[in-house]
């Protein structure tokens, strides 16, 4: 993933962002050291961050995870969680399936987050009560399918996240498949009379977009 964003500014950010809790440092500074160049993907402590606040915002009942990693992002959403809120979380890869629940069954938030080892659609059209959040990282060539399905179960004033939808700046003027992709996601996005919905610059462009009420 290349930066877009001023690396003085991007610093300067996460100097005046509060820390996340030493197992999740612990955890990120494990991702980087081992995952190699799929490290790019780890939320980081920026977005986490504002993904936990996020959460504590809308106090959700049920959060959906599209896309787990090493389970850095679920963890910090799991944290804002309220009494009885949980975490649906959806990995298709088995290593990186088992790695996040060793990471969970660690952590004191772990007991709020179930991991779905499959593809991530089965799971998201087995689901029977209505999603309050959901956060899109996996695959982008499925974003366009992940959103209509999740949208469809989200309740009305429910809230939906897409990462990494400036994809590098590529978004501009895409040549490749993935950029095109998401260049016209966030296109229909804009104009989607369901939603409202702001491309937010944080680390690769977030989509925060809010289910409007029927």
């Amino acid at each position: 993933m290349t930066a877009i964003i001023d690396p003085d500014i991007e610093s300067y950010a996460l100097a005046h962002t509060r820390a996340e809790p030493e197992g999740l440092a612990r955890l990120a500074d494990w991702t980087r050291a081992e995952t190699g160049d799929a490290a790019a993907m780890l939320t980081g402590r920026l977005e986490g961050r504002f993904l936990k606040l996020l959460v504590q915002l809308v106090m959700p009942r049920l959060v959906v995870e599209v896309g787990t990693f090493t389970g850095y992002s679920a963890l910090s959403m799991a944290e804002g969680l309220p009494e009885g809120g949980r975490l649906v979380t959806c990995e298709l890869d088995p290593d990186r399936a088992r790695i996040a629940t060793e990471r969970f069954r660690d952590s004191p938030v772990g007991d709020r987050i179930t991991l779905y080892h499959g593809p991530a659609l089965e799971t998201i059209r087995s689901l029977t009560d209505p999603v309050d959040l959901s956060f899109i990282d996996a695959d982008k060539g499925g974003y366009p399918a992940y959103y209509e399905e999740l949208l469809t179960r989200t309740r009305p004033g429910g809230v939906l996240l897409l990462d990494n939808m400036l994809w590098s700046g590529t978004v501009l003027d895409p040549q490749d498949e993935e950029s095109r992709i998401l260049a016209d996601l966030n296109t229909r996005i804009a104009a989607d009379d369901r939603v409202e919905n702001v491309l937010l610059t944080i680390r690769d462009g977030v989509q925060l977009v809010r289910k409007r009420a029927e």
